[in-house]
């Protein structure tokens, strides 16, 4: 190995130790909530949009998405009016910022009987998220140690969903989490599965093990976050050249304040 590796191995080894202590967010396993944007759990009321149910722009007939008056945002959401989008059998229910849309669209396959893939998109339609149930639950890849990615927990805060435990699980939280490649890769979403072992990954994982039965479901820009190569797409992963780029899109962003709402109103029938 050269000297100039020697010393480019350096810096990135110290950047992630100080990126580590700075977020307090290295650790995967069920500990307290690491630093977030604002203060996610607290309440602040928010004006009411037009009261009674509406078809959601864009989704399927029976979906709704209704005004929310006297509903709470977590601190540092924007959006000044929410609707509540529910699926026609009810089985799950979530806010959203009253321009965005939410459509339902056909599940993919191999997903279990009655289950529901949601997609989010902003008022201009761009992507933001989706929602599926009745995902088939799938065992956690190998992750050989020459192949694991250094990663932080950028954000982190409980959330009540029904779940399943065992090993390898925590409770349920969303989370923002960026993993090192040849840039600092982010994703957003709700899970109960650990990321990996001396915050190191292979796969960060935003899937909720669903109570036995049901299946899992997951809710984000992406089911699972990886390091990926140059020439691979991005999008809809985050990509940030810095730590601090990805602190401040949490700590100061309106768009990911308020997907942070939105992903910590899910309900979920059990």
């Amino acid at each position: 190995m050269t000297a100039t590796a020697n010393s480019l191995g350096a810096r990135t080894a110290v950047a992630l130790a100080v990126a580590a202590a700075t977020l307090a967010g290295c650790s995967s396993g069920g500990g307290a909530p690491v630093w977030t944007a604002g203060a996610s759990t607290g309440a602040s009321t928010t004006s009411a949009g037009p009261s009674g149910g509406t078809a959601s722009p864009g989704g399927t007939p029976g979906d709704t998405a209704s005004a929310s008056p006297g509903s709470t945002a977590s601190g540092g959401s924007t959006a000044p009016a929410w609707k509540v989008f529910t699926d026609p059998a009810k089985s799950v229910s979530f806010e959203l910022p009253e321009d965005w849309i939410a459509q339902s669209v056909t599940p993919d396959p191999g997903a279990l009987p009655g289950g529901l893939k949601i997609e989010v998109k902003d008022a201009k339609g761009g992507y933001l998220a989706t929602l599926q149930t009745g995902l088939s639950p799938q065992p956690v890849p190998d992750c050989p140690a020459e192949a694991a990615r250094a990663y932080v927990v950028v954000s982190s805060v409980p959330v009540e969903l029904p779940h399943r435990g065992g090993e390898g699980t925590i409770d349920p939280r969303v989370v923002f989490r960026v993993i090192q490649g040849y840039k600092y890769f982010g994703s957003y979403g709700i899970t109960n599965m650990v990321g990996g072992a001396d915050g190191k990954s292979c796969e960060l994982q935003n899937v909720v093990r669903g109570p036995e039965g049901k299946g899992d479901y997951s809710f984000g820009d992406l089911t699972a976050l990886k390091a990926l190569a140059p020439d691979q797409k991005v999008a809809p992963a985050k990509s940030f050249d810095t730590l601090d780029q990805a602190a401040k899109y949490v700590n100061h962003g309106e768009e990911f304040a308020n997907v942070q709402r939105m992903l910590l109103s899910l309900k979920v029938k059990n």
